[in-house]
């Protein structure tokens, strides 16, 4: 949103719907969920015909940028890979590039995104459901993956997805995942509007809750990542933890404002 070159009425009608929509999300049961989030997008994007995903063009160039920002992500724990599975993969362009080092790519989402691609690899599936129930084995998967996906949860549904990672994870499985990080947003459009979320990041989260609810739902261990690495030390999580409990007693705006260098995205990596 801080590119975003749309006058201040195309910002307010853009929020104003995407709230709206947001709304209807929040309050609804787990079984009305699994049916919106396959149709709120489509009608957000019908009723907002100049939102950034409709209209915006990426160069092949930022394309190139962001791809291989999420493989170096995922590096650290490639070797030895046999199954990786992705949650919410939008155009699939980076699982592609894991049908590389992978024997098996698994990508799950609510719909296809791929844009109906003629040829994938032979070791790639997409597995469409619901959301919540994921139908694959207990114990299969090697390493999991997850970027920019947990703020459109209902926090309701957090414990559930943990959970549900943990189960396919193997014994010493790892969940690498990130999200924007809730003291330097909100990330959404409601950053311009509002102190808090009120789009659709449904809840923007720190380090210490997810890794409160990583404990809760089964994972053995969780670190955080620090410029670019994996920091897999006590040393570095409670440096982070404890810088993070300080910003969270300083006023809103002092926190953002503090918040923007140090804490842009809760990065991390749980092991089962």
């Amino acid at each position: 949103m801080n590119e975003d070159s749309r006058t201040p009425e195309q910002l307010r009608r853009h929020f104003e719907v995407e709230h709206e929509l947001a709304g209807r999300l929040l309050r609804s049961t787990r079984e009305e969920r699994a049916r919106l989030y396959q149709t709120l997008y489509d009608e957000l994007f019908a009723r907002v015909p100049d939102h950034p995903r409709r209209v915006r063009r990426e160069s092949e160039e930022s394309i190139r940028r962001a791809l291989a920002a999420r493989l170096a992500l995922l590096r650290p724990f490639l070797s030895g890979v046999d199954v990786f599975l992705e949650i919410a993969p939008g155009d699939c362009t980076l699982a592609f590039e894991v049908c590389r080092h992978a024997r098996q790519v698994l990508a799950a989402d609510i719909s296809d995104q791929t844009g109906g691609r003629a040829t994938v690899p032979a070791n790639f599936k997409l597995v469409v459901y619901d959301g919540y129930r994921l139908d694959l084995p207990e114990a299969s998967v090697d390493l999991a993956f997850s970027y920019q996906f947990l703020e459109h949860l209902h926090p309701e549904d957090m414990e559930g997805h943990l959970a549900l990672i943990c189960r396919l994870l193997k014994p010493g499985g790892a969940y690498v995942f990130s999200t924007p990080h809730r003291f330097s947003g909100p990330h959404d459009i409601s950053r311009h509007f509002s102190d808090e979320p009120a789009g659709f990041h449904l809840k923007e989260w720190t380090y210490g809750e997810l890794f409160a609810l990583l404990r809760q739902t089964g994972f053995a261990s969780a670190y955080t990542y620090r410029f670019g690495q994996p920091r897999r030390q006590a040393a570095w999580n409670a440096a982070v933890l404890g810088v993070e409990r300080i910003l969270g007693w300083l006023p809103r705006n002092l926190q953002r404002a503090a918040s923007g260098r140090l804490f842009q995205s809760v990065t991390a990596v749980a092991f089962k």
